[in-house]
């Protein structure tokens, strides 16, 4: 049974040419604007290891980000869904990233930390379980080729 099909358009500009555009390694900067249709831009440029702005998001954090949030997104409806009332959720997510001659970077691994806190009433038990499903949904990190863990905490309250 084929499912449904989604398309994401963004829209990266370089806006790091400082007069000599990539005459060497040196000359330029790695910022760029990541937008999309009726959403704010997001300032981008590379890791600062690699000549970039601290400032700003890379896609190492977002690709991090992005599986955080996606994690938190199907675990807050399957909290919803199971009568797992959810008051407060963070997480501190991690990521780490290798660097060799042969592959170039890569991510070997991903740790979700998130916390939560559930009502007095609601199963703390089935909100930890409610993690392990969350991770087999996700969009994010099903499409990824590295584990990506998950060492939640809840609380009461």
């Amino acid at each position: 049974m084929a499912g449904n099909t989604h398309y994401y358009e963004v829209t990266i500009e370089w806006t790091g040419n400082l007069g000599q555009g990539t005459t060497d390694y040196k000359s330029y900067s790695r910022n760029h604007t990541i937008s999309a249709l009726e959403k704010p831009p997001i300032l981008g440029s590379s890791d600062p290891s690699f000549k970039g702005d601290a400032n700003r998001w890379n896609p190492e954090d977002m690709l991090v980000a992005s599986l955080s949030a996606c994690h938190k997104l199907w675990y807050l409806n399957l909290c919803a869904i199971a009568g797992v009332v959810v008051t407060a959720y963070e997480d501190a997510a991690t990521g780490v990233m290798v660097e060799d001659a042969q592959r170039g970077g890569y991510f070997t691994d991903v740790v979700l930390h998130p916390k939560v806190t559930i009502t007095d009433g609601s199963s703390e038990d089935l909100a930890l379980r409610l993690h392990h499903q969350a991770h087999e949904k996700c969009f994010i990190a099903n499409s990824v080729n590295f584990p990506v863990r998950c060492e939640p905490k809840i609380m009461i309250g």
